[in-house]
């Protein structure tokens, strides 16, 4: 397993991480996603360690707490030789401070984060959105005090517009307090428009991407065809998707169908492990957080390392997602020598 530096942190992450969301299955939404429960989550989470991937991630909100409590339990007596990353912010519970990134809320979830876990600490914790309501001073604060204290290792953001973390960036710099290290966020072949901002943004302020639904929500796990129906036993069909249906173009996400299924006949690989091997090669990655209902999933997953794609390959692949910016940055491409794009190649 390959491990990379977090942003501009000294935490050495691995290339693949393990997304339990699929733990627990405690709603219709998160049934969509899997019902693992603490048996086989003790195995996936073995495999896991055995091929290196150390760092595993959940949210408070996943099957309102149970993904954490179930992935405490897969964890017992293994938590030296593992990262846990979770999240706050969104709605939990019912009681009138029961979102956002108040001090309040935050407080509050972090403490049931760890007993859910059963842990003293977590390794990276995550605002899952960004909070338009609260003051940015009053979460980087927060999230300042909870490393201060050492139940928190590292803060990053997750789902946060350039402007939301460029702000939140400068106010820790302002008061010297500590700053994002991530960034968690979607990115997939078949939606790209992380490139427009955020990696810019990621390179220059030193923020790794850990990126969500790398396959989005299964789209690019090679059971999907042109002119085919849709897989019935996908998140998609049972609506479980995050990633919504109206942002995946048709025409350009089959023409990305195709070159993937290219790739494979050339490569021997599979629809599922280019898509992760493409992600793999982009700036600022640091890693890919990877789910799997079960161990032939995971098997499958893992397989995405140890190997790369061709230049030549992955200039097919971009050239089949590329879809037209949105202003601005239409108009800051027209000079190409004034805001010069990622190096991809």
């Amino acid at each position: 397993m390959e491990y990379r530096q977090l942003g501009a942190s000294g935490l050495q992450v691995p290339v693949l991480s393990f997304g339990t969301a699929t733990f627990g299955g405690g709603n219709d939404f998160f049934k969509a996603w899997g019902s693992t429960q603490a048996e086989e989550a003790t195995r996936l989470v073995n495999l896991c360690l055995d091929a290196g991937v150390n760092l595993f991630d959940t949210a408070d909100i996943y099957s309102d707490g149970l993904s954490e409590e179930i992935l405490g339990k897969a964890i017992a007596g293994k938590r030296d030789q593992l990262l846990i990353s979770t999240k706050a912010t969104f709605t939990f519970g019912k009681a009138p401070n029961n979102q956002g990134s108040s001090r309040f809320h935050l407080l509050r979830q972090i403490e049931g984060s760890l007993k859910r876990l059963n842990t003293d600490y977590i390794d990276i914790y995550h605002m899952h959105g960004f909070d338009g309501v609260t003051p940015v001073e009053e979460t980087m604060r927060t999230l300042d005090d909870l490393v201060q204290s050492g139940k928190v290792r590292y803060i990053a953001s997750s789902n946060f517009s350039g402007w939301h973390l460029m702000k939140s960036q400068a106010i820790a710099e302002k008061y010297g307090w500590n700053r994002y290290v991530a960034h968690q966020v979607y990115y997939s072949l078949a939606n790209r428009e992380y490139e427009w901002e955020l990696m810019p943004l990621g390179i220059d302020q030193k923020i790794g991407a850990i990126v969500w639904s790398p396959l989005a929500a299964g789209r690019l796990g090679g059971k999907y065809r042109r002119n085919s129906p849709i897989p019935q036993q996908g998140r998609v069909a049972q609506g479980g998707s995050p990633v919504p249906d109206a942002v995946v173009k048709d025409e350009v996400f089959y023409n990305i169908i195709d070159a993937l299924d290219e790739i494979a006949a050339e490569t021997g690989k599979s629809v599922a492990q280019i898509s992760l091997n493409w992600l793999l090669q982009r700036p600022t990655v640091s890693s890919i957080i990877i789910g799997a209902r079960n161990e032939e999933q995971l098997i499958q997953n893992l397989g995405a390392t140890g190997w790369n794609l061709s230049i030549d390959q992955i200039k097919k692949l971009d050239a089949a997602s590329e879809i037209p910016t949105i202003y601005p940055y239409w108009h800051q491409r027209q000079n190409l020598t004034l805001n010069p794009p990622p190096v991809f190649y």
